[in-house]
């Protein structure tokens, strides 16, 4: 008898794309709020552009075009959008068949908020409910 060892089987797109998309959908929100709650929201959409920058920086590309390029791409709903090392250039990930796990990917996503939070608890800048944790 063979046991599936992964339940989750959803995929989303790699190369950064994910990243961007999120960041432009965090960027948004904090347009629509005010405070110093704005400010974290911001810099947390500018964390998330550090993966796609990283990505480029480690292939020994130049990573201030390629990102500038990505963002574009995701400005004008390309959500596809995400770096193709091969290349060097923004390409459809859907296209190129770069995928990455859905469950890895919010489990780091939500490691990073929490790390966040509470660095934010700890300097006292912004106070929060406590947040509920999904077992």
């Amino acid at each position: 008898m063979i046991f599936a060892t992964v339940q989750e089987t959803r995929v989303v797109f790699g190369g950064g794309a994910m990243e961007m998309e999120m960041a432009k959908a965090v960027m948004e929100a904090a347009a629509q709020t005010e405070g110093k709650h704005a400010l974290a929201m911001e810099a947390f959409a500018t964390a998330m552009t550090q993966i796609p920058t990283i990505l480029a920086d480690n292939a020994g590309y130049d990573a201030s075009e390629l990102l500038s390029q990505l963002k574009v791409a995701h400005s004008t709903g390309n959500a596809a959008a995400g770096l193709d090392m091969n290349a060097g250039v923004v390409g459809d990930m859907a296209a190129l068949g770069i995928m990455e796990s859905y469950k890895s990917k919010t489990s780091s996503l939500s490691a990073a908020a929490e790390a966040a939070e509470q660095v934010i608890r700890v300097d006292n800048i912004i106070r929060c409910p406590q947040r509920h944790r999904q077992g």
